[in-house]
């Protein structure tokens, strides 16, 4: 047996790292015997004399030698010393080339590689639905003027919530303290039904009420829930590309549907594939032209859904932001056939962070979504559920959508106005009295993702259009968000976005399709 009278250089510790003393040592010894720098049944030097060696505390060297003898990396009997396990040198090598370098606070080779290249690196690992999942960028955005999605967070009633939320996180009923209804606080989902009943026209229950974490899970739920990998699914063209990663990752088959000033073309959607299982809207406002699904295109989906055993995924995300008239009702609330699934969330109306969403789901499928959420585990907190039920009973979410529907509105009509007055050459905003964002076309042959990347180190939020599409075609564009810019941050923000669209060339607006 081979005995070490000095441990590995490397061993030594960094006193100026922040990595503890002991992780270093502990990393240093277990990569020098994945390495094969310490050979198996190498005998390691005695704790006093390793801690001299090292410059550490005995304490902390034979802290080192019990954790790597728990791990199986040495033995230590009395007599006989410590050292390095028995492992078939083969098996050593293989574990060194998969795990990396092994160096203390540093990153693996594989971890290195992921990093460089992203889904990418991992692509021969992942399946087929996963490689499509990982392949779909949603360019999310942090901070910035015209951020999509974000509500005006300073606005919200931040110190009622926190009140209510500390109540039933302080002193909760003992019946929420357990796992609860995988389906939802049956207060939670009572209050849903009700104000969705009021406000959006769905015909539902309490029971038909699934809350779940978000907009996002809910479309995945449905998504896996009712399709079969290879089955067809109808999106709008141009369209959400989450509610394309929720169905590429259940294994549907994408059929963009092109949209236009009424919504989904649903006489396009039936003669190019009318034995759809599927088809998702957002029929309010649409995402992320802006425009209305009428009246004829509605019950004609809903007809063909109903002919074709085809269900139909409502995703009304902001529909409360309607600035003329009253907001549209549901495709839901006209659905004959019990083949619409109508998602909500409480993202747009009061904070992002929240995490919770829901789906009113067909009678006939409650039980079985039911019994699903509990088992992918999209459940939701139970006292921000109790908070949540008690905030929309009080009458103080309807309140604040009421407060925040005028303030949009305000905040939608001095952005057309800017834009008009400072990008007229620059930008075509696309008409809509909805949202809390807007589609702003650029000139043809524009590389709106190179100037969306520009405003981002200008600090702006800008979301490119052109990914927006899954087929040829293509328009480039920005999408801008308003909502959370307040009225004296609108024109420099616009101000700013002048200046940035004024290097990219003096090209006419192209003639748009609405």
């Amino acid at each position: 047996m081979r005995e070490v009278h000095q441990l590995p250089p490397e061993a030594v510790p960094d006193r100026g790292s922040a990595v503890p003393l002991y992780r270093q040592v502990y990393q240093s010894l277990r990569a020098a015997i994945l390495s094969g720098r310490l050979q198996p049944g190498t005998r390691l030097p005695a704790t006093r004399a390793a801690a001299l060696e090292l410059g550490v505390a005995r304490n902390t060297v034979i802290a080192v030698f019990e954790q790597l003898a728990d791990e199986g990396f040495v033995t230590s009997r009395v007599g006989v010393g410590t050292r390095v396990a028995e492992v078939d040198a083969a098996v050593l090598r293989r574990s060194m080339r998969s795990s990396g370098s092994g160096r203390p606070g540093g990153a693996t080779t594989g971890e290195r590689t992921h990093a460089r290249t992203g889904a990418q690196a991992g692509g021969a690992s992942l399946s087929e639905r996963g490689r499509a999942l990982a392949g779909i960028e949603r360019g999310s955005v942090a901070g910035g003027a015209f951020q999509t999605g974000l509500p005006d967070l300073a606005s919200f009633p931040h110190q009622a919530w926190a009140r209510l939320l500390a109540r039933h996180a302080r002193a909760p009923a003992v019946d929420r303290l357990g796992y609860g209804d995988a389906a939802g606080d049956p207060a939670l989902r009572a209050a849903i039904a009700a104000y969705v009943a009021a406000a959006r026209g769905v015909n539902c229950t309490p029971a038909q009420v699934i809350v779940v974490t978000g907009a996002q899970a809910a479309l995945d739920l449905a998504a896996r829930m009712l399709l079969d990998p290879g089955d067809r699914a109808w999106i709008e063209e141009p369209g959400y590309p989450g509610a394309r990663a929720a169905l590429l990752a259940a294994g549907a088959r994408i059929e963009p549907i092109s949209v236009d000033a009424d919504g989904m073309d649903v006489q396009a959607g039936e003669a190019r594939r009318p034995g759809a299982r599927l088809a998702y809207i957002t029929p309010s406002c649409q995402y992320p032209v802006g425009s209305t699904l009428v009246l004829e295109r509605r019950l004609r989906l809903l007809d063909w859904a109903g002919r074709a055993g085809a269900f139909v995924i409502e995703d009304d995300y902001d529909s409360e932001y309607r600035y003329r008239g009253r907001p549209i009702a549901s495709v839901q609330g006209l659905d004959p056939h019990g083949r619409v699934v109508y998602v909500g969330t409480f993202a747009k109306t009061m904070l992002p962070a929240l995490r919770v969403g829901y789906l009113v789901v067909p009678e006939r499928l409650a039980g079985a979504f039911a019994t699903a959420v509990r088992n992918t585990g999209q459940t939701a907190p139970q006292p921000v559920q109790g908070a949540l039920a008690e905030f929309i009973e009080s009458g103080r979410y309807g309140a604040h959508v009421r407060r925040m529907r005028n303030r949009y509105a305000q905040r939608q009509a001095l952005l057309y106005a800017l834009v008009d007055q400072h990008l007229s050459e620059s930008l075509e905003l696309a008409p809509t009295d909805a949202g809390m964002q807007v589609a702003a076309w650029l000139p043809r042959g524009t590389d709106d993702c190179a100037i969306a990347e520009s405003g981002r180190r200008a600090g702006l939020a800008l979301r490119p259009l052109s990914p927006y599409w899954v087929g040829p075609g293509a328009r480039p564009g920005l999408h801008l968000g308003y909502a959370a810019v307040p009225e004296q941050d609108m024109e420099p923000a616009v101000l700013r976005l002048a200046r940035l669209l004024a290097g990219v060339g003096d090209g006419k607006r192209g003639a748009g399709p609405w």
